[in-house]
């Protein structure tokens, strides 16, 4: 399974082409790399199945956007970016951005968090990584700032939130699959993307979606939720690991497709 559109690495290149832009109308963004980690680059003290995960993520890349680890040819990846490679942030996609998006971290967090689930997905219940709340808050902050109206997703975050619910029940690893890189990736290049279209379409103001304050903070959390990952997987076949594993691809796509909202 490969991408089928773009996200954004730890170490992405994102740059912005030259032309006035106003409070509503932004630059175009040129996205240039792939599906971003809170991982990034291989971490000495990473071990167990999470280096696994990461590595297969890692993978995904092309040689330009992870020097050591990329596999990915470059022009596989210009084909699945050539749609969105250039973008335009509007108030309106970002919008409908974080609304799907909101759909699939509820979801995920209405797993993990279903005492029905406990013995399964208990581990990861307040992780730290939420972010349901905070996207409440900016979807509210957006509606205020620029007139417009608050409604339920609807489109690709709504189709991966059921597509997530069902998988949970059916195949945890390949529902952790999902877990590990919706958060990760988000922690990392999605917070350069929200930094970026922040600067072009709202002055530089910081969402609650990029900011991280319990449970000490995201690296703490980021370090805790690995240790869980490790754990979990360790009562898992080899079989069930290798699943997970073959999943990525799959995240990797519908992570995108929401991606594809901003502008």
């Amino acid at each position: 399974m490969m991408l089928a559109a773009p996200a954004v690495r730890a170490h992405a290149s994102v740059r912005a082409s030259t032309r006035p832009s106003r409070s509503h109308r932004a630059r175009a963004l040129t996205v240039v790399a792939a599906h971003g980690h809170g991982h990034g680059a291989s971490m000495g003290a990473q071990k167990g199945f999470v280096e696994e995960m990461r590595r297969v993520a890692m993978a995904l890349h092309t040689r330009e956007q992870a020097p050591k680890e990329g596999k990915k040819t470059t022009d596989d990846a210009k084909k699945e970016q050539q749609p969105v490679a250039r973008w335009a942030p509007t108030p309106e996609g970002y919008l409908a951005f974080l609304i799907e998006s909101r759909a699939v971290y509820r979801a995920m967090e209405g797993v993990v968090g279903d005492d029905a689930n406990a013995s399964t997905y208990g581990k990861f219940k307040s992780s730290g990584l939420e972010r349901t709340s905070a996207l409440d808050k900016d979807i509210a902050y957006m509606c205020e700032r620029f007139g417009l109206k608050e409604y339920e997703a609807t489109g690709a975050g709504k189709e991966y939130a059921e597509f997530l619910t069902a998988l949970a029940k059916t195949s945890p690893p390949e529902f952790i699959c999902h877990f590990y890189n919706v958060y990760f990736a988000h922690s990392a290049g999605g917070r350069m993307i929200g930094r970026k279209v922040s600067e072009m379409i709202l002055d530089g103001k910081a969402l609650e979606f990029y900011e991280w304050r319990e449970h000490g903070g995201l690296d703490e959390s980021l370090t805790r939720v690995r240790g869980l990952l490790n754990d979990v997987s360790e009562a898992w076949s080899r079989e069930e690991k290798d699943r997970c594993l073959e999943e990525t691809g799959k995240s990797f796509q519908l992570s995108g497709q929401l991606l594809r909202l901003i502008a």
